[in-house]
């Protein structure tokens, strides 16, 4: 750990002697804690560590990540506070201002001074209840300071470092100082980006939330944008702003205030205010990632790292899973989601899905539509009023459950709120209580609309307290959650390992009723939203051109790029998207029977945001390998080192491929399978197809 205290006009005088260093002696500068801006004589750690700190009012304290490149320097500039960030030879954040500014009968505050800094760190690995990695290195290093106002009622606000080889994170905390109401209006947060880059975004303030493709642009074109925000900086870094941790606050959003200049930008409630407090708050970790290459920001465990620990004891009712659903024929139009003679949710049409289950070793089913309240205008905004125990005409919950159970097959439940939150409160004990006493475990939340209770953002603060008291609920009925139309994950999972997954983005169904996916859209989300965590993406649609459905629909990929998106796209449930008699007697659905959805190990092996991707995963209860590799609508060529195979061991690789000559537009659905012998000295070559992939099982020898 480094932590030093600098003059400011000294610190500044070195930082330009050693840009004008060679790398050698940069390297050098780092290796011995002297880093970044403030080369000169370091204020022992010694002295820190038992409570000293000089009094200069140009102070600059400086916190330097485990492995010496991710730095953070914080000092008070005309009793403001202020931060900046640096990595080795480059500059990332340059001066960025901090802090809040409160509702009108509170003063905001005022100049303030150092009053105390304190310097820790740590280094554990914490295992997983499931996930894309099994064990996390949480190793950081923190600076703690607590600032105090010079003058008026000398409030103190908190301010938590931590740089982690992998980024660096930092929050506010406000103590109780007898304002028992404080409202906050505003985030000072300043993201000052060093250069400009590439930015790949979606704009907030939208009524499909985050359901939106991606926008590719210069930083410095900007509005106002979701997180999280994903760049490739002209200095040739790649950066992830996000948050983590969002409990009883709001929702950030980053605005573009000048050139490559961003600040936070807080989701209000409807009557203007951003946080209502009770005199006391902690706000979300705000998470800059970086890495030299972007593959490195999907193996990133910042965000993680950065929530508490887990608060269930019994976890053993989560069971990460693969599923069939009722569904995909729904939004194909097969089905009716509603009561009528196409209606998808029947006992007939359950049962006829249980025997698919049954016949495919799929051994959970989802189940939509199942109760009252469904009408052909119920993803309207409107005030929709479900039932969430009463059953639909023709369906029969218990002898559907029971008929499951006889066949080894799980029932996930349903519940659309439609976004009518007070008519969901009033009934989700009732709910909840009913799916448990039919032995169900797993449940899809929906809340559709745009805006909850038709007033109130989804993200913004009474958002984040609704789906945390939803997660909770279900906790208490060992439900575990799939959320539907949800904020985005800040890493609660690993506080709530029942909280599965969610949407929060464009997913397979946009192809089934709109003009769809482009092929660059699977190349893009994962490293833009499946940088916060899981989604369920609902892939493995083998009638790519959905011959069954709406006219001039199609999921823009071939099958083989489908199979891909099991490894690509991370999940602990996965759904077979397609119709089931699509699956029966195909040859490559025997993947999709073998893909695991918990894994000990992942790594990228190549990447590029928006052009493709090739992952391994490494499946958590055997020494098997999986590979997923996807381009968008560019053919591919790659020559893939298998270096992450055990050495030594021989593997039978089967593969499934895109067939010669096809493209996501033509002859998609051709899938080549083969086998071969390799070992971890081979390389394997793989041929994507415009919008293709490429999907393969190493079952060690």
């Amino acid at each position: 750990m480094i932590f030093t205290v600098w003059g400011e006009r000294f610190a500044q005088l070195s930082w330009r002697l050693i840009r004008s260093m060679n790398g050698k002696f940069w390297g050098g500068i780092m290796k011995t804690g002297l880093g970044v801006k403030g080369f000169g004589i370091a204020i022992a750690t010694a002295f820190l560590c038992s409570g000293g700190l000089t009094r200069a009012a140009d102070e600059v304290l400086q916190l330097v990540s485990p492995d010496g490149k991710n730095v953070v320097h914080f000092w008070m500039a005309e009793g403001k506070p202020m931060y900046e960030v640096t990595r080795v030879d480059k500059d990332i954040i340059d001066p960025s201002a901090m802090g809040f500014v409160f509702k009108a009968g509170y003063a905001s505050l005022g100049a303030m001074e150092l009053a105390s800094a304190k310097v820790t760190s740590l280094d554990e690995t914490w295992t997983q209840v499931w996930g894309e990695k099994q064990e996390i290195r949480n190793q950081y290093n923190q600076l703690a300071v607590s600032l105090r106002e010079t003058g008026g009622k000398r409030r103190t606000l908190n301010i938590e470092f931590r740089a982690f080889a992998d980024g660096i994170a930092f929050r506010y905390l406000y103590p109780q100082q007898g304002e028992c109401d404080l409202v906050i209006m505003g985030e000072l947060t300043e993201f000052n980006l060093s250069a400009d880059g590439e930015a790949w975004w979606i704009g907030a303030y939208q009524d499909n939330r985050y359901e939106y493709l991606t926008t590719k642009s210069k930083v410095s074109e900007l509005d106002k944008v979701h997180t999280p925000l994903t760049i490739k900086s002209d200095n040739g870094l790649y950066l992830s702003f996000h948050e983590a941790r969002l409990v009883d606050f709001a929702g950030m959003a980053l605005a573009h205030t000048d050139g490559a200049h961003l600040k936070a930008d807080l989701i209000p409630w409807a009557d203007g205010d951003r946080v209502k407090t009770t005199g006391e708050f902690i706000s979300p970790w705000r998470t800059l990632q970086i890495s030299e290459d972007a593959g490195g920001l999907i193996t990133s465990y910042l965000i993680l790292n950065l929530n508490d620990e887990p608060v269930l004891e019994d976890t053993s009712w989560i069971k990460p899973h693969k599923y069939l659903g009722i569904w995909w024929g729904m939004h194909i139009g097969k089905y009716t989601f509603w009561e009528s003679e196409k209606q998808g949710a029947t006992t007939k049409n359950a049962m006829e899905y249980i025997d698919y289950c049954e016949k495919l070793g799929i051994d959970h089913l989802l189940i939509e539509g199942w109760n009252k309240g469904w009408t052909e205008a119920w993803y309207e905004n409107a005030m929709h009023m479900f039932s969430f125990t009463d059953e639909a005409d023709g369906f029969d919950l218990k002898k559907v459950t029971d008929y499951a159970r006889e066949k080894g097959v799980s029932i996930i439940g349903y519940h659309e709120t439609g976004s009518n939150i007070i008519n969901y409160r009033k009934q989700i004990d009732a709910g909840m209580a009913l799916y448990k006493s039919m032995g169900m475990h797993d449940i899809k939340i929906g809340q559709v609309g745009s805006r909850l209770n038709m007033e109130e953002w989804h993200h913004g603060q009474f958002g984040v307290n609704y789906y945390r008291e939803v997660l909770n609920k279900a906790a208490e009925y060992q439900l575990a959650v799939n959320f539907h139309e949800p904020i985005k994950d800040t890493g609660e999972r690993r506080t709530y390992p029942n909280m599965m997954s969610r949407e929060g983005a464009r997913g397979q169904e946009y192809n089934a009723w709109s003009e769809g996916n482009p092929p660059s859209h699977t190349a893009t989300i994962p490293f833009t939203r499946m940088l916060s965590g899981p989604m369920d993406f609902t892939p493995g649609i083998f009638d790519v051109g959905i011959s069954q459905g709406y006219p001039g629909r199609d999921v823009h990929t071939t099958l083989a790029k489908q199979l891909s998106l099991y490894v690509v796209l991370y999940s602990p449930i996965q759904m077979l998207a397609d119709l089931p008699e699509n699956y029966v007697d195909h040859p490559a659905f025997k993947f999709l029977q073998d893909v695991p959805v918990d894994w000990y190990d992942t790594q990228v092996l190549n990447a590029e945001i928006g052009e493709y991707i090739t992952t391994v995963r490494k499946d958590r209860y055997s020494d098997d390998w999986y590979l997923g590799s996807l381009t968008n609508e560019d053919p591919r060529s790659f020559e893939v080192s298998l270096s992450f195979l055990d050495e030594g061991a021989e593997y039978t690789a089967e593969i499934y491929a895109d067939a010669d000559g096809i493209t996501w537009q033509n002859k998609a659905d051709q899938v080549t399978i083969s086998k071969k012998t390799v070992t971890a000295m081979d390389t394997l070559s793989l041929k994507l197809a415009p919008g293709g992939g490429a999907a393969v099982r190493f079952s060690k020898k």
